[in-house]
């Protein structure tokens, strides 16, 4: 038996600003939308390098101001490509802790995100 990887799913409450968030600053890209209809909320998943995450605007589907911990190899390099798209809601900066180095942000729905480069 395998264990693949789990894939979050993060609660939204507009699709605009999850755009401009994940695809725009974050630089993931939009691998696919789902609605049940027209005026039905959006489900979508978006993706960059080996991390998959599901946005849901879709009521109990996940819980606002969740955390995602998100291995990653090099905090320097993504906190440098974030400061260099000036964003306006968020100047992330390096942070050292004793076990990693980590770029911490929140997301425009208070989703915690954890992006940590492990000390060796």
């Amino acid at each position: 038996m395998n264990l693949s990887p789990a894939i979050p799913i993060l609660r939204i409450f507009s699709v605009e600003k999850a755009r401009e968030f994940y695809i725009d600053f974050l630089g993931f890209k939009l691998d696919w939308e789902h609605t049940f209809g027209e005026n039905f909320p959006l489900y979508m998943q978006v993706s960059r390098s080996g991390l998959t995450l599901h946005l849901s605007e879709h009521y109990g589907d996940a819980t606002p101001g969740s955390a995602a911990y998100i291995p990653i190899d090099d905090a320097d390099a993504l906190q440098r490509e974030l400061i260099a798209k000036d964003y306006r809601h968020a100047k992330p900066g390096v942070e050292d802790v004793e076990w990693a180095r980590q770029v911490r942000l929140t997301d425009p729905f208070g989703n915690r995100l954890c992006f940590s480069q492990p000390k060796e």
